[in-house]
């Protein structure tokens, strides 16, 4: 059996699809070496009669179904994220009901999560006053429903401080107040332009040094620092320059598996959204770095990388809509649709290299399933057997 795919210029060329899946079994104890979190996404309600920019409905069954596969491979979940399009159709409503039904079901199955706190309930100008209150409503929330927070770089934050001062007096005081050691986001322009100026500058050095001065000022109150620049070399010079006891936990999809094994001076823990579709090859990997083979770590995680360097390719911040395509094609998920309709925000030539390279890996449990449903897709784009 084969499967014709569009590639450049809309020419179509012929696939044939492996029939091995790589087979990785369950294993819901902790990985011992590096703490990993895995981004998830969430599933849209395919029926809900909402437009694009009407509030998210999701399929909270197939949603929370997801989580429990990831947790079953012993990662830990990574809750209302970019990947979960917070911020991209998910609003803090919505995003307060995710945090409150994930946060219950880890309790019920033992499965580790952190949470997501950020600003996104204004929807306007704001004051820093506003900007803080508006995080500690966000902090307080995942705090009450018993997971750890993620303070989220604010949109509204960048639009309203005026310099490095700015971002010192509001993380301190969140800081100050947070129950539990919390972990720092760092997300780049390129995941989110509205960030840009991030730490009260465009010169990364600048605002690296700012960052390191809020970790520096409360280094009892943060557990580690997510960091999404798609820089290797930078996050390897911050990871040096950490508190001791403060953890790096790298959100870069183009060089996780170089980041991950680390070198004769430390190593990042990981927070992604490529380990949404990789979760089970990623903790299988994650398991062999345990027993100290870095060299069948890398041989597992490398040949990744391509895949992920592909969903992540500009702009990067329509990676969700790979993501939930490679859901739908591993069976988490009925159908191919997201909130916000961001399903369309990738081409059919994108969709299909991203297919093909996820069953080149092996990464489909039921690889005549998903040959089937891409070939769904294709048809609705017209491209015909």
């Amino acid at each position: 059996m084969t499967i014709r795919l569009p590639g450049v210029g809309g020419r179509l060329r012929t696939y044939e699809p492996r029939r091995d899946p790589l087979a990785v079994l369950p294993d819901g104890a902790p990985l011992a070496s590096r703490t990993v979190f895995s981004a998830a996404h969430v599933v849209a309600d395919p029926y809900a009669d909402v437009s694009p920019d009407a509030p998210a409905a999701v399929d909270w069954d197939a949603t929370l179904a997801f989580r429990r596969h990831l947790w079953s491979h012993g990662l830990g979940v990574a809750e209302a994220m970019d990947t979960a399009q917070r911020g991209m159709g998910l609003d803090w409503a919505g995003a307060a009901e995710l945090i409150r039904r994930s946060s219950a079901e880890a309790r019920a199955v033992g499965g580790r999560i952190a949470c997501g706190a950020g600003t996104d309930q204004l929807t306007g100008p704001a004051t820093l006053h506003e900007v803080r209150a508006a995080y500690e409503e966000q902090l307080a929330l995942v705090e009450e429903s018993g997971a750890q927070a993620i303070l989220m770089a604010s949109r509204a934050l960048a639009a309203t401080a005026a310099g490095p001062e700015d971002y010192l007096d509001v993380y301190g005081r969140l800081l100050r107040q947070a129950a539990d050691p919390v972990i720092l986001h760092w997300l780049g322009p390129m995941f989110d332009p509205a960030l840009e100026g991030y730490w009260g500058s465009g010169d990364l050095d600048a605002a690296t040094e700012v960052f390191l001065e809020v970790i520096a000022a409360h280094p009892d109150k943060v557990d580690g620092v997510k960091v999404s620049l798609l820089d290797a070399r930078r996050e390897v010079e911050l990871r040096r320059r950490l508190p001791d006891g403060v953890r790096c936990y790298t959100g870069d999809d183009f060089n996780y598996p170089e980041l991950i094994a680390g070198d004769e001076r430390g190593f990042s823990h990981a927070l992604l959204g490529v380990f949404d579709p990789l979760g089970p090859l990623a903790a299988r990997a994650v398991r062999v770095l345990d027993t100290g083979d870095v060299k069948g770590f890398r041989e597992l995680l490398d040949p990744t990388v391509e895949l992920s360097r592909h969903l992540f390719q500009p702009p990067t911040r329509f990676y969700k809509t790979g993501v939930v395509l490679l859901a739908w094609l591993a069976g988490h998920q009925d159908h191919f649709a997201m909130v916000g309709g961001l399903q369309s925000a990738r081409s059919l030539p994108h969709l299909a290299r991203a297919y093909e390279l996820a069953d080149g890996l092996g990464l489909f449990p039921d690889p005549g399933r998903a040959e089937t449903r891409m070939k769904t897709l294709l048809a609705l784009y017209g491209v015909t057997p």
